[in-house]
């Protein structure tokens, strides 16, 4: 695997941490992300977004 250097390297690809990756490389630097499973950390990915997506499908099946 061939060597690389990064002005920034972001610990977390959660909300936070890819927004902070993409204005970083916006603003000259060579970003990197740093995740150990997906990107969008938990909230897109097992918490917030898919609890809400359940709760409204069970909603709209109570209709």
């Amino acid at each position: 695997m061939a060597e690389r250097t990064f002005d920034l390297v972001v610990v977390g690809g959660g909300p936070g941490g890819y927004v902070a990756a993409i204005r970083a490389a916006q603003l000259g630097l060579e970003a990197a992300v740093v995740e150990r499973e997906h990107l969008g950390g938990i909230c897109l990915n097992w918490g917030c977004i898919p609890t809400k997506t359940l709760l409204h499908t069970a909603d709209h099946n109570r209709e």
